[in-house]
Protein backbone atom coordinates (compact mmCIF):
# COMPACT_ATOMS: atom_id res chain seq x y z
CA UNK A 1 0.00 0.00 0.00
CA UNK A 2 0.97 3.47 -0.70
CA UNK A 3 -0.15 6.07 1.70
CA UNK A 4 -0.42 9.57 -0.20
CA UNK A 5 0.28 12.51 1.96
CA UNK A 6 -1.03 16.19 1.38
CA UNK A 7 0.91 18.59 -0.07
CA UNK A 8 1.29 20.72 2.81
CA UNK A 9 1.59 17.80 5.47
CA UNK A 10 3.81 18.84 7.97
CA UNK A 11 6.70 16.37 9.28
CA UNK A 12 4.72 15.57 12.33
CA UNK A 13 1.91 14.09 10.31
CA UNK A 14 4.59 12.42 8.13
CA UNK A 15 5.96 10.97 11.24
CA UNK A 16 2.71 9.74 12.89
CA UNK A 17 1.91 7.45 9.79
CA UNK A 18 5.13 6.05 10.03
CA UNK A 19 4.64 5.47 13.07
CA UNK A 20 1.55 4.01 12.91
CA UNK A 21 3.01 1.59 9.89
CA UNK A 22 5.29 0.28 12.42
CA UNK A 23 2.72 -0.40 15.07
CA UNK A 24 0.98 -2.52 13.14
CA UNK A 25 4.17 -4.98 12.83
CA UNK A 26 5.29 -3.94 8.91
CA UNK A 27 8.09 -1.35 7.43
CA UNK A 28 7.17 2.63 6.43
CA UNK A 29 9.30 4.00 3.82
CA UNK A 30 9.49 8.21 3.02
CA UNK A 31 9.40 8.24 -0.58
CA UNK A 32 9.69 11.85 -1.40
CA UNK A 33 7.97 13.02 -4.98
CA UNK A 34 8.23 16.23 -7.31
CA UNK A 35 4.71 17.56 -5.19
CA UNK A 36 4.28 15.58 -1.84
CA UNK A 37 5.37 13.00 0.05
CA UNK A 38 4.43 9.02 0.14
CA UNK A 39 5.13 6.59 2.41
CA UNK A 40 5.14 2.80 0.93
CA UNK A 41 4.44 0.01 3.50
CA UNK A 42 6.00 -3.55 3.09
CA UNK A 43 6.15 -6.49 5.13
CA UNK A 44 2.46 -7.32 5.09
CA UNK A 45 1.37 -10.80 3.91
CA UNK A 46 -2.32 -9.15 2.30
CA UNK A 47 -4.08 -6.14 1.52
CA UNK A 48 -4.30 -3.69 3.90
CA UNK A 49 -7.62 -1.37 4.67
CA UNK A 50 -7.21 1.96 4.09
CA UNK A 51 -8.90 3.15 6.23
CA UNK A 52 -6.35 2.27 8.81
CA UNK A 53 -4.98 5.99 7.35
CA UNK A 54 -7.67 7.83 5.82
CA UNK A 55 -8.67 9.67 8.95
CA UNK A 56 -5.16 10.78 9.89
CA UNK A 57 -4.28 14.17 9.74
CA UNK A 58 -2.45 14.95 6.59
CA UNK A 59 -3.27 11.89 4.82
CA UNK A 60 -5.10 12.52 0.87
CA UNK A 61 -5.18 8.86 0.01
CA UNK A 62 -4.43 5.39 0.49
CA UNK A 63 -3.40 3.13 -2.53
CA UNK A 64 -3.21 -0.40 -2.84
CA UNK A 65 0.29 -1.66 -5.15
CA UNK A 66 -0.49 -4.34 -7.38
CA UNK A 67 3.03 -4.87 -8.39
CA UNK A 68 5.79 -7.47 -6.23
CA UNK A 69 8.04 -4.62 -6.82
CA UNK A 70 6.40 -2.28 -4.47
CA UNK A 71 9.17 0.55 -3.63
CA UNK A 72 10.49 0.45 -6.95
CA UNK A 73 6.95 0.38 -8.63
CA UNK A 74 5.77 3.48 -11.06
CA UNK A 75 2.59 3.03 -9.41
CA UNK A 76 4.23 4.15 -5.90
CA UNK A 77 6.57 6.81 -7.23
CA UNK A 78 5.18 8.48 -10.81
CA UNK A 79 7.14 10.85 -11.40
CA UNK A 80 10.98 9.61 -12.64
CA UNK A 81 14.13 9.40 -10.04
CA UNK A 82 16.74 11.46 -10.80
CA UNK A 83 19.95 10.19 -9.16
CA UNK A 84 22.31 13.54 -8.27
CA UNK A 85 25.95 13.00 -7.47
CA UNK A 86 27.05 16.56 -6.76
CA UNK A 87 26.42 18.67 -9.96
CA UNK A 88 25.70 15.44 -11.84
CA UNK A 89 21.88 14.42 -12.60
CA UNK A 90 21.12 10.46 -13.73
CA UNK A 91 17.75 10.49 -15.65
CA UNK A 92 17.63 13.68 -16.07
CA UNK A 93 17.29 15.56 -19.29
CA UNK A 94 20.93 15.38 -19.81
CA UNK A 95 21.96 11.51 -21.09
CA UNK A 96 24.80 10.12 -19.13
CA UNK A 97 27.98 8.51 -20.62
CA UNK A 98 29.92 6.53 -18.59
CA UNK A 99 33.20 5.26 -20.72
CA UNK A 100 36.42 3.48 -19.88
CA UNK A 101 38.04 0.20 -20.17
CA UNK A 102 37.26 -3.05 -18.78
CA UNK A 103 39.71 -3.88 -16.43
CA UNK A 104 42.15 -1.32 -14.99
CA UNK A 105 45.57 -3.00 -15.97
CA UNK A 106 48.27 -0.04 -14.93
CA UNK A 107 48.44 3.20 -13.57
CA UNK A 108 50.07 4.75 -16.81
CA UNK A 109 46.55 2.64 -18.91
CA UNK A 110 44.21 4.36 -16.49
CA UNK A 111 45.33 7.83 -16.28
CA UNK A 112 45.56 8.30 -19.72
CA UNK A 113 42.24 6.79 -20.55
CA UNK A 114 41.28 9.41 -18.25
CA UNK A 115 42.46 11.91 -19.83
CA UNK A 116 41.67 11.34 -23.24
CA UNK A 117 37.71 10.58 -22.11
CA UNK A 118 38.08 14.17 -20.27
CA UNK A 119 39.46 15.93 -23.29
CA UNK A 120 35.68 14.62 -24.58
CA UNK A 121 33.87 15.62 -21.96
CA UNK A 122 33.16 12.51 -20.45
CA UNK A 123 32.59 12.64 -16.19
CA UNK A 124 32.29 9.44 -15.74
CA UNK A 125 34.82 6.61 -15.77
CA UNK A 126 34.28 3.01 -15.78
CA UNK A 127 37.09 0.59 -14.93
CA UNK A 128 37.44 -2.62 -12.98
CA UNK A 129 39.45 -3.33 -10.16
CA UNK A 130 37.61 -6.51 -9.02
CA UNK A 131 36.61 -8.94 -12.15
CA UNK A 132 34.15 -11.97 -11.54
CA UNK A 133 35.15 -13.77 -14.30
CA UNK A 134 34.04 -17.06 -15.95
CA UNK A 135 37.39 -19.03 -16.06
CA UNK A 136 39.26 -18.91 -12.58
CA UNK A 137 42.35 -18.56 -14.36
CA UNK A 138 41.20 -15.18 -16.27
CA UNK A 139 42.33 -12.10 -15.36
CA UNK A 140 41.11 -11.01 -11.96
CA UNK A 141 41.74 -7.81 -11.68
CA UNK A 142 44.55 -5.66 -9.78
CA UNK A 143 42.05 -5.23 -6.89
CA UNK A 144 43.13 -3.18 -4.00
CA UNK A 145 46.05 -1.24 -6.36
CA UNK A 146 43.40 -0.75 -9.28
CA UNK A 147 41.47 1.17 -6.53
CA UNK A 148 44.61 3.31 -5.53
CA UNK A 149 45.07 4.51 -9.40
CA UNK A 150 41.44 5.01 -9.79
CA UNK A 151 41.01 6.98 -6.55
CA UNK A 152 44.03 8.79 -7.97
CA UNK A 153 42.26 9.67 -11.17
CA UNK A 154 39.42 11.00 -9.53
CA UNK A 155 41.89 13.58 -7.75
CA UNK A 156 43.48 14.83 -10.62
CA UNK A 157 40.70 15.05 -13.31
CA UNK A 158 37.00 15.18 -11.08
CA UNK A 159 35.77 12.30 -13.29
CA UNK A 160 33.35 10.00 -11.38
CA UNK A 161 34.24 6.58 -10.57
CA UNK A 162 32.00 3.72 -11.68
CA UNK A 163 33.31 0.20 -10.65
CA UNK A 164 32.34 -3.23 -9.85
CA UNK A 165 31.62 -4.81 -6.36
CA UNK A 166 32.47 -8.33 -6.84
CA UNK A 167 31.07 -9.70 -3.45
CA UNK A 168 30.36 -8.08 0.97
CA UNK A 169 33.92 -8.58 1.33
CA UNK A 170 35.46 -6.21 -0.66
CA UNK A 171 32.68 -4.00 -0.86
CA UNK A 172 33.87 -1.52 2.23
CA UNK A 173 37.42 -1.17 -0.20
CA UNK A 174 35.10 -0.74 -3.15
CA UNK A 175 33.00 2.16 -1.74
CA UNK A 176 35.79 4.13 -0.08
CA UNK A 177 36.62 5.24 -4.21
CA UNK A 178 33.86 4.31 -5.88
CA UNK A 179 30.90 7.24 -6.44
CA UNK A 180 28.70 4.55 -8.37
CA UNK A 181 29.31 0.84 -7.40
CA UNK A 182 28.05 -1.36 -9.89
CA UNK A 183 26.89 -4.97 -9.39
CA UNK A 184 27.60 -6.84 -12.21
CA UNK A 185 25.14 -9.49 -14.35
CA UNK A 186 26.04 -12.16 -12.47
CA UNK A 187 25.26 -10.73 -9.07
CA UNK A 188 21.84 -9.74 -9.73
CA UNK A 189 20.47 -12.26 -7.61
CA UNK A 190 23.23 -12.00 -4.60
CA UNK A 191 20.89 -10.67 -2.34
CA UNK A 192 23.40 -10.86 0.74
CA UNK A 193 25.04 -8.31 -1.35
CA UNK A 194 22.12 -6.51 -2.64
CA UNK A 195 21.08 -6.18 1.15
CA UNK A 196 24.61 -4.81 1.51
CA UNK A 197 25.00 -1.85 -1.04
CA UNK A 198 21.36 -1.27 0.07
CA UNK A 199 22.18 -0.23 3.56
CA UNK A 200 24.65 2.26 2.27
CA UNK A 201 23.62 5.95 0.45
CA UNK A 202 26.16 5.43 -2.93
CA UNK A 203 24.57 5.35 -5.95
CA UNK A 204 23.72 1.45 -7.44
CA UNK A 205 24.08 0.89 -10.73
CA UNK A 206 22.28 -2.64 -11.07
CA UNK A 207 23.00 -4.92 -14.29
CA UNK A 208 20.50 -7.17 -15.50
CA UNK A 209 21.18 -10.85 -15.16
CA UNK A 210 21.91 -12.90 -18.27
CA UNK A 211 18.62 -15.26 -17.62
CA UNK A 212 16.59 -12.72 -15.88
CA UNK A 213 13.32 -11.28 -16.63
CA UNK A 214 12.31 -7.98 -16.32
CA UNK A 215 10.45 -8.55 -13.22
CA UNK A 216 13.50 -10.40 -11.82
CA UNK A 217 15.57 -7.43 -12.27
CA UNK A 218 13.31 -5.34 -10.84
CA UNK A 219 12.88 -7.46 -7.75
CA UNK A 220 16.99 -7.28 -7.51
CA UNK A 221 16.20 -3.70 -7.54
CA UNK A 222 13.91 -3.76 -4.92
CA UNK A 223 16.30 -5.40 -2.50
CA UNK A 224 18.45 -2.73 -2.48
CA UNK A 225 15.85 0.01 -2.27
CA UNK A 226 13.94 -1.89 0.83
CA UNK A 227 17.28 -1.40 2.72
CA UNK A 228 16.74 2.81 2.25
CA UNK A 229 18.95 3.52 -0.67
CA UNK A 230 16.32 4.93 -3.73
CA UNK A 231 19.72 5.61 -5.64
CA UNK A 232 19.43 2.76 -8.08
CA UNK A 233 20.24 3.15 -11.63
CA UNK A 234 19.35 0.23 -14.12
CA UNK A 235 21.39 -0.98 -16.96
CA UNK A 236 20.54 -3.36 -19.71
CA UNK A 237 23.21 -5.08 -20.56
CA UNK A 238 21.67 -7.64 -22.73
CA UNK A 239 20.46 -11.71 -22.04
CA UNK A 240 21.25 -15.05 -23.49
CA UNK A 241 19.11 -16.32 -26.14
CA UNK A 242 19.36 -19.04 -28.41
CA UNK A 243 21.79 -16.66 -31.05
CA UNK A 244 25.25 -17.11 -30.82
CA UNK A 245 26.47 -14.68 -33.80
CA UNK A 246 26.53 -11.97 -30.61
CA UNK A 247 27.65 -12.46 -27.23
CA UNK A 248 24.28 -11.70 -25.88
CA UNK A 249 20.78 -10.61 -26.91
CA UNK A 250 20.77 -6.67 -26.23
CA UNK A 251 16.90 -6.48 -24.95
CA UNK A 252 16.09 -2.88 -26.14
CA UNK A 253 12.64 -4.15 -25.78
CA UNK A 254 13.42 -3.93 -22.27
CA UNK A 255 14.11 0.03 -21.95
CA UNK A 256 10.56 1.25 -22.88
CA UNK A 257 9.09 -1.33 -20.72
CA UNK A 258 10.76 -0.45 -17.55
CA UNK A 259 10.04 3.35 -17.49
CA UNK A 260 6.62 1.89 -17.78
CA UNK A 261 6.91 -0.28 -14.89
CA UNK A 262 9.41 1.86 -12.56
CA UNK A 263 10.46 5.59 -11.77
CA UNK A 264 14.19 4.17 -11.60
CA UNK A 265 16.28 5.64 -14.62
CA UNK A 266 17.77 2.69 -16.72
CA UNK A 267 20.93 3.42 -19.11
CA UNK A 268 22.51 0.80 -21.47
CA UNK A 269 25.23 -1.04 -21.73
CA UNK A 270 25.82 -1.80 -26.27
CA UNK A 271 29.48 -3.13 -24.99
CA UNK A 272 28.33 -6.30 -23.39
CA UNK A 273 25.06 -6.23 -25.32
CA UNK A 274 26.68 -7.12 -28.83
CA UNK A 275 29.96 -8.08 -27.91
CA UNK A 276 31.23 -6.82 -31.38
CA UNK A 277 33.03 -3.40 -31.53
CA UNK A 278 31.81 -2.78 -34.73
CA UNK A 279 28.30 -2.91 -33.69
CA UNK A 280 28.83 -0.86 -30.78
CA UNK A 281 27.97 2.18 -32.24
CA UNK A 282 24.89 1.48 -33.81
CA UNK A 283 23.60 -0.22 -30.93
CA UNK A 284 24.62 3.00 -28.49
CA UNK A 285 22.49 4.86 -30.76
CA UNK A 286 19.56 2.77 -30.86
CA UNK A 287 19.70 2.54 -26.65
CA UNK A 288 19.02 6.59 -26.89
CA UNK A 289 16.67 6.16 -29.51
CA UNK A 290 14.60 3.73 -27.28
CA UNK A 291 14.87 6.20 -24.45
CA UNK A 292 17.39 5.03 -22.51
CA UNK A 293 18.56 7.78 -19.70
CA UNK A 294 22.65 7.30 -20.68
CA UNK A 295 25.25 4.75 -21.89
CA UNK A 296 28.08 2.35 -20.18
CA UNK A 297 30.63 1.99 -23.08
CA UNK A 298 33.90 0.02 -22.63
CA UNK A 299 36.77 2.12 -24.61
CA UNK A 300 40.42 0.91 -24.47
CA UNK A 301 43.65 2.09 -26.16
CA UNK A 302 44.93 -0.85 -27.35
CA UNK A 303 42.19 -3.28 -27.61
CA UNK A 304 44.13 -5.93 -28.89
CA UNK A 305 46.31 -6.44 -26.29
CA UNK A 306 43.33 -5.54 -23.69
CA UNK A 307 43.46 -8.06 -20.50
CA UNK A 308 39.79 -8.40 -20.79
CA UNK A 309 37.36 -8.19 -23.07
CA UNK A 310 39.11 -6.02 -25.64
CA UNK A 311 36.99 -7.40 -28.72
CA UNK A 312 34.20 -5.79 -27.40
CA UNK A 313 36.14 -1.98 -26.52
CA UNK A 314 36.31 1.02 -29.16
CA UNK A 315 39.14 2.51 -29.75
CA UNK A 316 39.60 6.33 -28.71
CA UNK A 317 38.66 7.41 -32.38
CA UNK A 318 35.83 5.78 -32.95
CA UNK A 319 34.69 6.55 -29.37
CA UNK A 320 34.95 9.90 -30.50
CA UNK A 321 32.92 10.01 -33.92
CA UNK A 322 30.30 7.91 -31.74
CA UNK A 323 29.73 11.02 -29.17
CA UNK A 324 29.40 13.38 -31.94
CA UNK A 325 26.86 10.70 -33.61
CA UNK A 326 25.06 10.42 -30.44
CA UNK A 327 24.83 14.07 -29.54
CA UNK A 328 22.60 14.24 -32.80
CA UNK A 329 20.20 11.51 -31.76
CA UNK A 330 20.28 13.10 -28.34
CA UNK A 331 18.81 16.12 -30.13
CA UNK A 332 16.38 14.19 -31.52
CA UNK A 333 15.09 13.25 -28.56
CA UNK A 334 14.27 16.06 -26.89
CA UNK A 335 17.69 15.54 -24.99
CA UNK A 336 21.44 16.25 -24.51
CA UNK A 337 24.47 14.90 -23.42
CA UNK A 338 25.69 15.20 -20.19
CA UNK A 339 29.60 16.32 -21.59
CA UNK A 340 31.47 19.00 -19.94
CA UNK A 341 31.88 22.11 -22.00
CA UNK A 342 35.46 21.78 -23.51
Amino acid sequence: MLVVMKIDASKSEIDAVKTKIESLGYSAHEIPGAERVAIGITGNKGKLDKNLFMGMPGVIDAISVSKPYKLVSREVKPDNTEIRLGDEIIGGKELTIIAGPCSVESREQILEMAEMLTSVGVKFLRGGAYKPRTSPYAFQGLKKEALTYLSEVRRKTGMKIVTEVKDVATLPYVAEVADVLQIGARNMQNFSLLEAVGSLKHPVLLKRGISSTIEEFLMAAEYIVNQGNYNVILCERGIRTFETATRFTLDLNAVPVVKHLSHLPIIVDPSHGIGLWDGVSSMSMASIAAGADGLIIEVHKNPETALSDGYQSLKPEKFKVLINKLKQIAEVMDRSLSLTKN
